[in-house]
């Protein structure tokens, strides 16, 4: 084993990792926001906007994440050019930054709805005598209670999401872990700099857990 070459290659592979919090910053920021949207119309009275919501989340919880990868990216140009007539593109990155999102939104939301339904009806039932309405009353009342308690498993699952952001490599971005293969095959210490890229999403999740576990102990109180 020769980990000789891995400090001149760090700029290179300091770009994969740049591109690699882009898209979890990205994806977990459309994926709680999607999310949110999903784990309210699943908890509206309307049978309707409940019943696809519903479909919705067991469809995306229920197919691997790299399938939904792939499809984004071959099929989704497929789809317009039939819709329009005319081919567009759709780039890597973009493909993968949807792919996330969708994919996320659907375990997002499953946190959220579990977070609102943990707040007392008491307080929901106390905004309606004060005149809110439902949107109101969740916005204002049962959203920040709820996001405050779920907050632990909204960043867990975040970690998750940064260790799925290696399964980019089937559609040939450049992530960190793509990177670091690359490097490794160019210089001839393909071992070495894999061994380097586990310990580095090791050290980063490890430590992440570790926080949110003590986060998760301050927010119980």
């Amino acid at each position: 084993m020769d980990f000789s070459q891995i400090i001149p290659s760090l700029p290179s592979l300091w770009d994969g990792m740049k591109l690699t919090l882009q898209l979890l910053a990205l994806a977990v920021l459309g994926g709680i926001v999607l999310g949110t949207v999903l784990a309210l119309a699943r908890m509206s009275s309307n049978t309707v906007l409940s019943g696809l919501a519903k479909a919705y989340v067991n469809y995306f919880r229920s197919i691997p994440l790299l399938l939904v990868i792939t499809w984004f990216y071959l099929a989704v140009p497929m789809i317009l050019n039939w819709i329009t007539g005319e081919f567009i593109a759709v780039g890597a990155f973009t493909s993968c930054l949807v792919a996330f999102v969708m994919f996320e939104a659907a375990y997002y939301c499953e946190i959220v709805r579990a977070g609102i339904q943990s707040i007392s009806k008491g307080q929901l039932n106390a905004a309606y005598a004060l005149g809110m309405n439902y949107g109101q009353a969740m916005r204002l009342i049962m959203l920040p209670q709820a996001f405050r308690k779920m907050t632990p498993l909204l960043l867990q699952q975040s970690i998750i999401l940064f260790q799925d952001t290696s399964l980019v490599y089937a559609v040939g971005l450049i992530d960190f872990l793509n990177a670091a293969r690359a490097r490794g095959d160019i210089m001839g210490q393909s071992h070495e700099f894999l061994i380097f890229a586990g310990a580095v999403y090791f050290v980063i999740s490890f430590g992440a857990s570790t926080v949110v576990k003590r986060l998760q102990k301050r927010l119980a109180v």
